[in-house]
């Protein structure tokens, strides 16, 4: 059994206060919480791929490239990666870039949904 951590890494808003958060910082604030659950010895951290502006990642094999370089042991994965609006070719040479940058650590979970 593995135990790990995935996220879309919405950009919310607080419910009372209604202050946000900026692009730039979830994306600081993802990265930290890769590198801890890295460092508290989880097994995966997955992001999945969305392209709505709620959401933050909407380049999974980037994120997961630059997670890479800062953590030692964690599989890096996507929740999803969504083939029906990308080229499986490129999706495969990007996860292979990120599988290098990770010392095997790389891994792709693939769906067909997305909105409309």
């Amino acid at each position: 059994m593995e135990i790990g951590i995935y996220t879309f890494a919405d950009i919310a808003t607080h419910p009372v206060t209604k202050q946000g958060i900026t692009p730039h910082q979830r994306i600081l604030n993802l990265m930290e919480e890769i590198e801890l659950a890295d460092q508290a010895g989880l097994d995966v951290f997955a992001l999945g791929e969305h392209h709505r502006p709620e959401y933050l990642v909407s380049a999974p094999a980037v994120v997961l490239g630059a997670a890479a370089v800062k953590t030692k042991q964690i599989k890096l994965s996507s929740a999803v990666t969504v083939l029906s609006s990308d080229d499986p070719v490129r999706v495969f040479q990007q996860f292979a870039t990120v599988d290098l940058l990770s010392g095997g650590r790389a891994e792709i979970i693939a769906g067909r949904g997305s909105f409309i």
